[in-house]
């Protein structure tokens, strides 16, 4: 991983993603081609989201959860606004120019109603809303340049308010298309393509805001001012205009300057923290832009935020700045509340969006245990993550955790950057400047949160003021102990990010004035005296003895001494003689490794599985020896090493012998020495393969190492091992113990995709991985959220997780399953891809795969299931494997689709299967010749009647499709292209079957039974019915000469006759009326010819 570049120090806030949406709109099905988001509105409660198909789903933001949906039959969304004073009332914007305002009446739980709707703009596009800030009044604007208002009555407040005089009015029409609405004060502002106008609803005025026309979308808004002094001022209005400029105007209209951003714009962007990929900041300096804002939106704390297809910018007008600008691609439209931004993309896709601070945006990572991406941003924004002020936020404590968390071997230089940040950090009570050092020096002051000063004057003694303090700082120190055990739940803290700050500042400012000293009468010179010696004597011992930890700690940080979930190792303390062993096993056992990993380098030996073999058991005695348990490591080297090369000489001989007896003419001679080979080797195996053999239990899984290894160490160790346990996989039973005795060393990752290609012959393997991860994850907040028993919001803190590591969510799951079974199983197909069908088979039963497997297919959009359900196929016999496994599961009883003697039951193939839609895709997946014939067989034998005709026709065998259709007696299921031969093989199979078909068929049984006597009412072959169908296609006298070829004997039914005399006039008619017409072409072209 390269080096993090910093970003510089002006930036201190970010765009980060921390919740994903994606599993909510495919809840919702709007992650299909057919349907799709086409707008939406965020308030303090609701995500409103607009659909193609005219439906407005109401989100409950709090657990992301669907409320309600409400249904337009006047065509799609293209609009919609929550009001922001009232969240029981929306309205909404149709494609046929309607507009529609709800009242939710949620409090009152009753239904929806539709209190106002709007045809004004009836055939124009609705391009903006806006509702007023203190009325239930809704402004809309169209293409065509027209304003109006609408009225909404309420029924909150009696039957008489639901009619309002004049509920519609024209405000004013603009010179061209609305392009953004705005309201604030009793002052409406209209933007359009060529100006931005301000009006006064109530006196009916209008200003025009500059002199200067612009052609485009351009946006503009209001800009509150209620901070500080400011508050009480009239709202400022921001108007975009062409070249990255914006225009500052006041409640008037008056143009008070011009913001240029364009040089501004020239820095380059801010990476987008997320989950989806690794954020990457490139500090070259980028050109100046110039852009067009479309739309303008108040942001946050005094902030504007405006967005192009490709990127988002946000500014402090104010102060005429650029906060920072993103590249987020595809953006079609913004919505905003507070801090946070919904975007919606040309793809339909949502992501949720937050401008927050840097060392927030750690901390919330922190929560969610993003390790890697908290170390990332920790790196990129090193100027803020180590200030003072910082540590209340991020303590010096998590920041230890978080290094701790990072793999050695996957983030080695991440974590040496992270390392050198920890070096720079300050600590909580550093005073930074010499301005806080002088003031220091004078009185007594705290921080408050917008970094104000708050100076106490000293009244007091200096031993009262330095008790206070420490007692501060202590208080201050169990507070950080107690943020860091996160134990706080992450909603609490994701909902006000700030309330933390404001009890902990309050907490402190009522330590301070409690402990402020009261001197009620002055204290004589010389006690005075003697307590301020005393009291510089205790703050200066205090202080070396913190000194004295601080260096400790920092001595501990370089020894990996965190699992996964904080809990440190403790180890004994080592004498000086055992240090020294310890120094010298390590340096053995690194040359060793070493020395091998410079050995299968050579191609030779890598590729060559006898040699690369034979490389790794001269390493391995040496591994046992030093990182083996206690209780198995030989006493002596040169036993362990000639016992494993004998091993390895005795394997040697028995293949070849193995080999041998292959060639030889007296198999048995050979396999009687073969065998006695096999048990010579068994009477030597190392000590790992005795206890297997004897018997005995599995030691436990070992997933630290017993003694700390030097990163570089660590790796090499890694690559031999895994590369070991690889390869003996499929050659050694025993392999299983290697694993669990060094899974510590071992590449999680390969080990588990070993373990889905052997998990068919050693099961046990598999089960031994599980089982270390399990263990290795037992500390991972998410286990408390799953033996809790909430389905729901275990899978929700696993999507949290993000970015997944694949084997730790296979262990999460495998609770998951263990606790919830089927249930749980069903909703894994959110994981996809990194918890793959493979990895599921291996934990659930049958039955549940199958319910996993058909959600997993489901889940795409209905044209991309056939290629996606083929990608899956890895390898293609699995094929095979998924099609019996879905036709033995909630599929009908064998007696009731297949006779005793294997023939189709008569309309067996109206029985519903339960993974149909399954099956209809596996059959259809492409194969070659001879699997399609499986296939088809294993259809036909269990009674899938509508697969095997399917199969059938692929393979074009037809004649066995009309035999199953003629014995299934269902006239529907004949293809439409039918030859005149193949016409005769049914008549006489439907002769050959009526008999067979009438005798076992019950009326009533699937829907049928004969209802009266036409012959092809109830869809039933026969040689009547046959001869109708041959009739309407060929004509009924040629029908009824195959008839007489066929030597059928048939009497038609008054009803037949009655067809075929009727078809007989029709086919006579058609014959007049096209002689008729060609004759007439035949006149007009010798007319034209003379």
């Amino acid at each position: 991983m390269p080096l993090i570049p910093a970003v510089p120090e002006n930036h201190s806030h970010v765009l980060a993603e921390f919740d994903c949406l994606d599993p909510l709109l495919s809840a919702l099905r709007l992650d299909s081609g057919r349907l799709k988001c086409t707008c939406l509105a965020v308030s303090r409660k609701w995500l409103a989201l607009g659909t193609s198909a005219g439906g407005l789903h109401l989100i409950q933001r709090e657990g992301w959860k669907q409320k309600l949906i409400l249904t337009h039959k006047e065509g799609s969304i293209t609009q919609v606004a929550c009001c922001p004073h009232d969240e029981d009332f929306l309205a909404v914007a149709t494609s046929q120019g309607m507009v529609v305002v709800w009242e939710l009446q949620l409090e009152r739980r009753g239904r929806p109603e539709r209190v106002s709707v709007s045809c004004e703009h009836r055939g124009q596009a609705i391009t903006a809303l806006c509702w007023d800030t203190s009325t239930l009044r809704v402004f809309v604007g169209d293409s065509g340049g027209k304003v109006s208002f609408l009225r909404a009555g309420s029924s909150k407040l009696g039957k008489g308010s639901a009619f309002v005089i004049f509920p519609i009015q024209t405000v004013t029409t603009v010179d061209s298309r609305v392009v953004q609405l705005g309201f604030q004060d009793g002052r409406l502002m209209v933007s359009s393509l060529k100006r931005c106008y301000l009006c006064d609803t109530e006196r009916e005025k209008f200003w025009r805001v500059g002199n200067k026309e612009r052609d485009g979308e351009y946006g503009a808004c209001f800009f509150p001012q209620n901070r500080g002094l400011l508050v009480g001022q009239p709202p400022l209005l921001y108007c975009a205009r062409p070249g990255s400029r914006i225009w500052e105007v006041n409640f008037n209209g008056e143009v008070l300057s011009t913001h240029q951003f364009k040089q501004l714009l020239a820095c380059p962007p801010l990476p987008l923290i997320t989950y989806r990929n690794e954020p990457h900041y490139n500090s070259d300096q980028k050109n100046s832009q110039s852009i067009a804002f479309p739309k303008l939106l108040y942001l946050g704390d005094q902030n504007l935020v405006t967005w192009t297809d490709s990127a988002v910018y946000i500014f402090t007008p104010q102060s005429g700045q650029v906060l920072f600008w993103t590249e987020v691609k595809d953006i079609v439209d913004i919505a905003v509340y507070r801090n946070e931004l919904f975007c919606l993309h040309g793809s339909g896709q949502l992501s949720h969006l937050s401008l927050i601070s840097a060392e927030r945006c750690v901390e919330r990572l922190l929560r969610r245990e993003s390790w890697p991406l908290a170390a990332v941003v920790c790196c990129m924004f090193q100027h803020t993550i180590t200030s003072s002020r910082a540590r209340k936020s991020i303590p010096i404590d998590r920041l230890e955790h978080l290094r701790s968390q990072l793999s050695s071997s996957t983030h080695m230089e991440l974590s040496s950057q992270l390392e050198e940040v920890l070096t720079k950090l300050e600590p909580p009570d550093s005073a930074s400047s010499s301005r806080r050092s002088s003031i220091s020096s004078h009185e007594s002051f705290n921080i408050l949160d917008c970094g104000i000063y708050r100076v106490i004057s000293r009244r007091g003694s200096q031993s009262d003021e330095e008790t206070s303090s420490l007692i501060n700082q202590s208080m201050s120190e169990e507070e950080r102990l107690k943020e860091f055990s996160f134990v706080q739940e992450e909603d609490q803290g994701d909902h006000d990010p700030q309330s933390s700050e404001r009890v902990e500042a309050e907490r402190s400012e009522q330590g301070l004035q409690f402990h402020l000293p009261l001197s009620f009468r002055p204290k004589p010179p010389r006690m005075a005296l003697q307590a301020v010696k005393d009291s510089v004597s205790s703050f200066v011992k205090k202080t070396t003895e913190k000194i004295n930890t601080l260096q400790m700690n920092s001595e501990l940080r370089q020894r990996p001494e965190f699992r996964e979930g904080g809990q440190a190792d403790a180890t004994a303390p080592y004498t000086e003689e055992e240090l020294t062993n310890t120094e010298a096993d390590m340096q053995e056992l690194q040359s060793a490794t070493q020395r091998t990993i410079s050995q299968i380098q050579d191609p030779l030996v890598l590729l060559d599985p006898v040699c690369l073999r034979e490389t790794l058991l001269e390493w391995l005695p040496v591994l046992e020896r030093i990182l083996g348990p206690t209780e198995n490591r030989p006493a002596a080297d040169s036993n362990v090493e000639g016992a494993v090369e004998e091993e390895w000489d005795r394997e040697c001989l028995n293949s070849e012998q193995e080999e041998s007896s292959c060639s030889s003419k007296e198999p048995t001679e050979e396999k009687e020495e073969s065998h006695e080979l096999e048990g010579k080797e068994d009477s030597c195996e190392p000590d790992y393969t005795k206890e297997l053999s004897n018997g005995s239990p599995r030691e436990p899984v070992r997933v630290v190492s017993p003694k700390p290894l030097q990163p570089d160490l660590l790796v090499n160790l890694t690559q031999l091992a895994t590369l070991y346990t690889e390869l003996s996989c499929f050659r050694r039973p025993e392999g299983t113990t290697f694993l669990r005795r060094y899974f510590f060393l071992l590449d999680q990752e390969r080990v588990r995709r070993m373990c889905l290609l052997c998990y068919q012959e050693q099961p046990e393997v598999q089960s031994s991985f599980i089982e270390a991860m399990l263990d290795l994850t037992q500390s991972s907040k998410v286990v408390e959220v799953i033996q809790r028993g909430d389905l729901l919001k275990s899978v929700r803190s696993l999507r949290e997780l993000q970015p997944w590591s694949a084997s730790a969510l296979l262990a999460h799951l495998h609770r998951l399953y263990e606790k919830h079974g089927e249930m749980a199983v069903r909703l894994f197909s959110q994981f996809y891809p990194t918890v793959a069908p493979a990895d599921v088979i291996t934990m659930a039963q049958k039955r549940h795969f199958l319910a996993y497997l058909d959600n997993l297919v489901q889940s795409q959009t209905e044209e991309h299931r056939l290629s996606f359900l083929q990608s899956l196929l890895e390898p293609e016999s699995l094929r095979q494997d998924w099609l019996e496994l879905a036709l033995s599961y909630d599929a009908p009883q064998l007696c009731d689709t297949l006779t005793p003697d294997g023939k189709p039951r008569w309309h067996s193939h109206c029985f519903s299967w339960g993974y149909g839609r399954l099956l209809s895709l596996l059959i259809r997946l492409p194969a070659d010749l001879s699997s399609k014939q499986k296939m088809a067989e294993t259809c036909r034998s269990h009674g899938y009647w509508i697969g095997y005709l399917y199969l059938c026709c692929e393979l074009q065998q037809r004649t066995e499709a009309f035999s199953t259709i003629c014995q299934l007696d269902d006239i529907n299921l004949l293809m439409s292209t039918v030859t005149l031969d193949e016409w005769k093989l049914l008549i006489q199979l439907s002769q050959q079957f009526s008999s067979a078909g009438e005798s076992e068929q019950d009326p009533g049984v699937n829907g049928s039974g004969w209802s009266n006597g036409s012959a092809d009412c109830d869809g039933k072959i026969s040689p009547e019915s046959l001869t109708l169908m041959l009739a309407r296609t060929a004509g009924p006298d040629h029908a009824m000469a195959i008839l007489e070829e066929c030597g059928v004997q048939l009497v038609l039914s008054p009803h037949s006759k009655l067809v075929c005399e009727l078809l007989r006039v029709t086919e006579k008619r058609q014959r007049a009326m096209i002689q008729t017409m060609l004759e007439r072409c035949d006149r007009f072209l010798w007319s034209q010819h003379a």
